[in-house]
């Protein structure tokens, strides 16, 4: 059986924790950024967890994560 390919656009996005769980990086952040207050941009900066309802789909598309 032939090796299964990696979605690259995945595998830009997301990467996985020590933990074994996906992290990401948060939307919102690349444009219009005077109407957001510092606040919000501070905690944009951060990375998120994927919601668990997306986990399978997104391991499919990383198989070697």
């Amino acid at each position: 059986m032939p090796k299964m390919k990696t979605n690259r656009g995945a595998a830009k996005r997301f990467k996985a924790t020590g933990s074994g769980k996906i992290r990401r990086s948060k939307a919102f952040t690349s444009h219009i950024l005077t109407k957001k207050s510092t606040k919000r941009k501070r905690n944009l900066r951060k990375s998120g967890l994927i919601v668990e309802a997306d986990v399978k789909a997104v391991r499919r598309m990383l198989p070697y994560l």
